[in-house]
């Protein structure tokens, strides 16, 4: 099957002007020159070096740089944009740029809020948005192969449409984000509760290494042939080597769903009910928890914690599923709520136009999503949310329940402020090592599925603890030029200097 568009990157905000857009970190860049482009277009389906469009390819979604981008800023340039078409053209170009220790910086649908694909050296950015299309649909084995640059919409659109057939993942940034974004920060849909987060779909990968060689993981069921390599790769954000296709796991498109909706008098009693509804083997597909402040901001609650709760698939199964949901939030007292209020989640779910109106007025806002085991999550609720409280100008810190599983979920912190114009970064930073240092602290997990990138880069080691040791000989192995997105995941980084701006953020 040829490839077929897709989509395209949606930027997070305009521009301040029509003007050059420069790097507000100032950063070691490396350039490329006139030969080095004449390589690269002679390897590549398209080079641009246009200044505008390169500074487009040069951001993601990361709210930071969002309000660096009202004052025509980036978190740094690209040099050039190669676009391939086709995996043997990613192999070429990375071979090109091994050879002349050039960094690459792999981007797709840019729908990342952590920097991570963002060119901190300059260098080349490698727009995957050309490799798109599904290779083919095996519905015996119910296994699709997908090239990485496929955007989310249309993927699932197509397989329901033309095979009755879905691979369950839904991010919020469906409409903005690829499915080798999906695998390159090991990310989780809305229906995960049921489906798994992508770590849990994929079935092998293909993926292009920094000195051109092409590879092919997994394959087989359950294989015992070493260690599994496709989770060597994903989350792996572009460092190890160039996810160019997959083969994900697939299941009927549903055939039924049902919806329920419920009030706790305290977000540790939901958490509480949460975690039996699990433990007892029940999977909702929607399983989502909001403390009082979020379920009165989205929901007009008051101070009632609210769970949402849908599932779908066969009858039979949700049938036994809501039962055991029913049950438990029976016992724990739960208030009964109208069902509607799924249908309201369901609606807005992916609106994410909040963001840019309230960066526009001057706030500071990001989330921070986590993940605990269940015995440690009532703790670092009230932590961190206290933490984040706790940094000067923060106006408001909340959260709620977003992933479950039988032996932790992840808390999905909000956090916002309104900071003096020339205290916002320092506003930012601070939010983010409150929330963090309380979270990491109490044994929970740096990210469950946004990922690492520059944002949370410095905070990598502490959570690895002396594993970060082994992801840096790894690193070191499959990328001894280091041309791989350097500066993210913490990992050492050949092209910085001791100027100051990514010492900041790594």
């Amino acid at each position: 099957m040829p490839p077929i568009p897709s989509g395209a990157p949606i930027p997070p905000i305009a521009f301040g002007s029509e003007g050059p857009v420069t790097s507000h970190l100032s950063t070691a860049r490396v350039e490329v020159d006139d030969a080095l482009v004449a390589r690269l277009r002679g390897a590549c389906a398209e080079v641009a070096v246009d200044e505008r469009a390169v500074a487009e390819a040069s951001r993601d979604w990361w709210p930071l740089a969002m309000i660096w981008a009202l004052d025509n800023e980036v978190v740094s340039n690209g040099a050039v944009v190669a676009r391939p078409s086709s995996a043997a053209e990613v192999a070429a170009v990375l071979t090109i740029a091994n050879d002349a220790r050039m960094p690459v910086t792999a981007a797709a649908g840019r729908s990342g809020v952590c920097g991570g694909s963002v060119p901190l050296h300059g260098g080349i950015v490698l727009d995957l948005c050309g490799l798109d299309g599904i290779v083919d649909v095996d519905t015996d084995s119910m296994i699709v192969d997908v090239r990485a640059g496929t955007f989310g919409t249309w993927f699932e659109d197509t397989l329901r449409a033309d095979h009755r057939v879905t691979v369950g993942h839904w991010p919020q940034s469906m409409d903005l984000s690829t499915v080798g974004g999906w695998l390159a920060c090991r990310g989780a849909g809305q229906l995960s509760t049921r489906y798994g987060k992508i770590e849990d779909m994929v079935v092998g990968l293909d993926v292009v290494l920094a000195d051109g060689r092409t590879i092919h993981t997994g394959g087989a069921p359950r294989a015992a042939v070493g260690p599994d390599l496709n989770q060597l790769f994903v989350g792996s954000e572009g460092t190890l080597g160039i996810i160019t296709g997959a083969r994900l796991r697939l299941h009927p498109s549903p055939s039924a769903e049902r919806r329920a909706a419920y009030a706790f008098t305290s977000f540790a009693a939901g958490l509480d009910a949460c975690r039996r509804i699990l433990q007892r083997g029940a999977t909702p597909a929607v399983l989502r928890l909001y403390d009082a402040a979020e379920g009165h901001r989205h929901f007009e609650t008051g101070d009632r914690h609210v769970l949402l709760v849908l599932d779908e698939g066969d009858l039979t199964l949700i049938d036994g599923v809501m039962s055991i949901v029913a049950d438990e939030c029976a016992a724990a007292d739960a208030e009964v709520l109208d069902v509607a209020l799924v249908e309201r989640w369901m609606d807005r779910r992916n609106d994410v136009t909040a963001l840019e109106a309230l960066i526009k007025r001057g706030a500071v806002v990001d989330t921070m999503e986590i993940s605990a085991r269940w015995g440690a999550l009532p703790v670092i609720y009230e932590a961190a949310v206290a933490s984040l409280r706790g940094v000067e100008h923060t106006l408001a810190a909340s959260a709620h329940l977003s992933h479950s599983y039988s032996d932790g979920a992840c808390l999905y912190f909000t956090f916002g402020g309104l900071p003096p114009t020339e205290a916002r970064e320092s506003f930012y930073r601070a939010a983010w090592d409150a929330g963090t240092r309380a979270v990491l602290a109490r044994g929970g997990a740096l990210s469950h599925h946004h990922g690492v990138g520059l944002n949370r880069a410095r905070f990598v080691r502490e959570a690895l603890g002396d594993a970060f040791d082994v992801l840096v000989s790894i690193k070191t192995a499959l990328d001894p030029n280091g041309i791989l997105n350097p500066g993210k995941l913490g990992l050492p980084d050949p092209f910085a200097s001791d100027r100051v701006g990514p010492a900041d953020w790594a």
